[in-house]
Parts: structure tokens; sequence; C-alpha cells
């Protein structure tokens, strides 16, 4: 009887097993031949991504795309109207490593006139640096009139790594808590435009971008040993930065916070906001038309064997990659 059984249930598998590849059989020429109905039905599954992304709180990536074009726009006719009238921009970004102040920078700078519009990113500072007067070095890169200067990272160093890993004395820090103050109060008294941003990440997301940073070899250069160590002192960053705030978020000159957690979210309120603290107007456009080319029939171009052209290395990747 057992053995009747056994057998009964083995013959059973084996239809099962016939059914399933007879199935996939039928499958496999629609699998392997993409036709209108499976290209409708990817649009239709990238549209279903963008809606669970809209589900979750996150903006997808069309609309994101779109707003962030229409921002980008609305930042080049305020750089024509500081160039119109003379104004000085200075704007500072500060925050937790990895906390996407980079990546907000490169948004409001990807299309601006960089002879206008320039970004400052300080080296640790040399022994002559270190003899000077604590904001001098700072201070020669303070804009000119018409011009939108942008700090990535910036005297704020004092209050934060510098306070943190000792490369400052007590005295010092104090000093810096007392002068800084004084000093942005005097930038804006004589005429500079000072707006700061704290950009605020939580630990787990920091990590997922430390680690992100770690593995893809186009982000290494990001990272550094001090960043190891910031994720061991992260408490004693958040006491630091509570005290810079208590002491330099002033009615002059307050700090502006950037929730960074999402960091599309974090760029659009960043130039949204940007562009809500200075009243501009737009500028009127000077209108080109485009002339032909001159035409000199005793013009002969010379032999273009005589010139050396660079290999054509995207043929090349296109033949390999069966695109030619």
């Amino acid at each position: 009887m057992k053995k009747g059984k056994k057998e009964k249930k083995a013959k059973k598998k084996i239809e099962a097993q016939k059914m399933e590849w007879l199935n996939n059989e039928s499958l496999a020429p629609a699998e392997q031949a993409p036709n209108e109905t499976e290209a409708g039905a990817g649009c239709a599954e990238t549209a279903g991504k963008e809606k669970k992304k809209a589900k979750s709180g996150r903006i997808s990536n069309k609309l994101y795309e779109k707003e962030l074009r229409r921002l980008q726009i609305e930042l080049i006719k305020l750089q024509d109207w500081v160039r119109l009238k003379g104004l000085k921009v200075l704007v500072l970004f500060e925050g937790r490593d990895a906390a996407g102040k980079g990546g907000a920078i490169k948004r409001i700078t990807e299309h601006m006139n960089p002879r206008f519009c320039k970004v400052v990113a300080l080296a640790k500072p040399t022994e002559q640096e270190r003899s000077q007067w604590y904001f001098q070095r700072y201070v020669q890169h303070l804009p000119a009139a018409g011009e939108i200067v942008l700090f990535d990272r910036s005297w704020y160093n004092r209050a934060g790594v510098e306070k943190v890993f000792g490369f400052c004395t007590e005295e010092e820090y104090q000093e810096f808590l007392r002068s800084c103050p004084q000093f942005e109060e005097m930038l804006i008294r004589s005429g500079i435009i000072l707006i700061k941003y704290w950009f605020s990440v939580n630990d787990e997301e920091q990590e997922k971008r430390m680690q992100d940073r770690i593995d893809d070899p186009l982000k290494t250069w990001k990272f550094s040993d001090i960043d190891l160590e910031s994720r061991k002192k992260w408490v004693e960053y958040s006491k630091a930065k509570d005290r810079m705030f208590e002491r330099t978020d002033t009615y002059i000159s307050p700090w502006n916070v950037v929730e960074s957690d999402i960091k599309k979210h974090a760029r659009l309120n960043c130039i949204a906001h940007l562009l809500s603290c200075i009243p501009y107007e737009e500028t009127e456009k000077k209108k080109f038309d485009l002339p032909k080319i001159e035409k000199d029939k005793e013009y002969v171009r010379p032999d273009i064997r005589m010139q050396k052209f660079v290999p054509d290395y995207a043929g090349k990747v296109m033949a390999e990659n069966g695109e030619a």
C-alpha cells in the first residue's frame, strides 16, 4: 500500500512539473519579443512607481524635474536683477556631513552665469592663515556689486568641526561666539544680503549616504577620516550646533533650517526660500537674431588629414554594445 501511494505522489509531481513547463513555454514568445502591449505595461509600471512615491510623501521624478526647471529659470531672473541693481548676495551652507549641501548648491548654480555666481569651498587653513584674524581668509571671497557668492561651509567651521575636534582653543571658540554676530551685522550694514542655511539630516539617513560614498568610486573623494570620526561624535556635534544657534541665530542674521532627509524636497525648498528672500523683477532681455555665415569663395580649407583628431571612443563603445 505504501509503495502504491508513493508512486501516485510521484506521478502527480511529474504531471505538475509538465504543466508548469507548458505554461512557461506558452509565455516565452511574449517575453522574447516585446511589443506595444509590453511597452505600455512598462509605462504603466513607471507611472505606478511615480504614484507610489507621491503616496509615500516623496515627490515624483517628473514633478521634481518640472518644478526644478521652473525654479532655475527664476534663479536666472534673480541673477539678472542682482547684476542690474548691483546687489551683493552672500549665502552660507552649513550642516551635518552628507546632509545635501553640495547637491543644493549644484542645482542653484547649474544654469547661472559662473562669472557672477561663485562657489567658495575652502580647504583647511594654512599655517599663515592660522596666524591671521580668523575671518580674514573669508573676507577676500565676499561678493562685489552684481555678484552672488555661495559658501560651501564657512566661518562656522570654528563653531562646529574645530570645536568638536579641538582644532581651536576654548578661548578662540568663545571669542568666535562673541564676535561672529558683530561681524555678520557689519557685513549686512555694508550692503551685503546675507542668508544662512543649516541642512539637517537624521543619523539613519546620514549613515546610508556615507555608506554610498564609500561604495561609489565617483563619490569617494567626498569622504575623509574626519567624516568617520564625526559619526562617533554625533552628540557632541549636536551640542555644538545648539550652542552655535543660541549665539548666532539673531534677528538681523537668522538661521534657516532645511530638512534634508529627502534630498529632492530639500533642494526645492531651499531654492524656493532663497528666491523669496530677495525681491526681484524680470529684466528686459536683449533679443538676438542669428546671422547667416559669411561665405568667402576664395577661402580654401586646409586638408583635414593634416589635423590630429581624438579617436572615436563613443563609436567603439557603441559597436561593442550592439548600437553601431
